[in-house]
């Protein structure tokens, strides 16, 4: 019986190309969630141009929670990516850090909407910020098992490995110190939150991308 348990323990979860196809899939199925909250305006209220903006104004507390989320999720799929594209291999324990991250992914078209629904509430935010923590912990995680395991392939020298390590740590730390400014005004909060999305996606020079050989 033990020798069928360590067959199994070693030969399951081998796969991280396995691995990056479910992560593709719940990524997309999480995405396309997010729309679902943005719904067309009632036509029976609607009776001229001016009427049609108005509606559409109103949508805006919801439009912009979907934004913020589908740009964070952007960021992390490109993230695990990285991560999975300079694995020479993978096990069971590694395999199940990563269930543990997809986890959190499909937790975020609930935080989106909690958010849209009460975005000048405190609560709300900080929930979608531990939302936020959540991905970014378990993605430092994989990476750092990764490297004790030797699963990583012989590209990731130690430099490459600090430096995306210090670039996960540092967008947490930009990202909680956006969550923290809500303690003056929510809409100021999600600001911040934004452009350090934005940072992310645009910088010319930024350790992760730089590191993971995004570029």
């Amino acid at each position: 019986m033990k020798d069928q348990e360590f067959s199994y323990n070693y030969l399951s979860g081998k796969n991280h190309e396995r691995l990056g196809s479910l992560s593709d899939g719940i990524f997309a199925f999480s995405m396309t969630l997010l729309v679902m909250d943005l719904h067309v305006p009632l036509p029976d209220g609607i009776h001229s141009e001016q009427d049609l903006l108005r509606a559409l104004a109103h949508l805006a507390p919801r439009v912009v929670p979907w934004l913020m989320s589908f740009l964070t999720l952007g960021i992390f799929w490109v993230g695990q990516q990285s991560q999975l594209n300079h694995l020479k291999s993978a096990n069971r324990h590694l395999t199940w850090l990563h269930l543990l991250f997809l986890s959190f992914v499909t937790v975020v078209p609930f935080t989106t909407e909690l958010l849209a629904s009460f975005i000048a509430y405190r609560w709300a935010l900080v929930i979608y910020w531990l939302n936020i923590l959540s991905l970014g912990m378990s993605l430092i995680a994989t990476w750092a098992y990764s490297r004790y395991s030797t699963l990583l392939d012989e590209r990731v020298s130690e430099h490459l490995y600090v430096g995306v390590r210090r670039g996960l740590w540092i967008s947490l730390v930009l990202f909680t110190a956006g969550a923290a400014v809500c303690v003056i005004s929510t809409y100021w909060s999600i600001a911040c939150l934004m452009a350090v999305q934005l940072y992310y996606i645009f910088a010319r020079r930024l350790s992760w991308p730089h590191a993971a050989g995004a570029r």
